[in-house]
């Protein structure tokens, strides 16, 4: 009998453990997370999104106002075509700025909404026109390596040969 307690208890535990690290992993891959019911749709053009992946947040002013919902590559400009979900409870003007940002130095990829000043709104359906691709931390390392390597070093030109000292006479 005591053996099948122990068993079970074992069991128990083993169940926790699993359910733990589901929610763990739902947290992690924002699967969990709160979603807007009532949101519209604008596409916004990058050259390079990193690594955003569909799902991921939109921020401005580090507060989440929407969500990646489609990305896909554009055949004729060569370009990231994303497709922002924002809530409809905040409405941007038609000159907002998306940025493609990383939280630190290698956390999670976003997509970063700056305000203009326009009076007009962004409708369902509009484009954000004013983008800014992400940084690339290899092409960054690459392109400061690039640019030390083809520096010349300073001043190795030999120095001047001395003159000819005079010929002495002898004695």
């Amino acid at each position: 009998m005591e053996r099948t307690s122990i068993d079970l208890w074992f069991g128990a535990f083993v169940t926790a453990g699993f359910v733990a690290l589901m929610v763990l992993a739902l947290k992690v891959g924002n699967a969990g997370a709160e979603r807007a019911t009532d949101v519209y749709r604008v596409e916004a053009r990058f050259d390079n999104i990193g690594g955003l992946k569909v799902r991921g947040p939109v921020r401005s002013a580090g507060v989440l106002v929407g969500r990646v919902a489609d990305i896909h590559f554009d055949n004729e400009r060569y370009q990231a075509k994303v497709t922002l979900a924002l809530d409809s409870r905040n409405k941007w003007p038609k000159d907002t700025s998306a940025s493609i940002l990383t939280s630190g130095l290698l956390g999670e990829t976003y997509v970063g909404l700056e305000a203009g000043g326009d009076d007009k709104v962004l409708a369902a359906g509009d484009r954000i026109t004013i983008t800014q691709s992400a940084v690339v931390l290899e092409k960054l390392i690459g392109q400061f390596l690039f640019s030390k390597a083809q520096e010349a070093p300073a001043s190795s030109a030999p120095a001047p040969a001395a003159a000819p000292a005079a010929a002495g006479t002898k004695k």
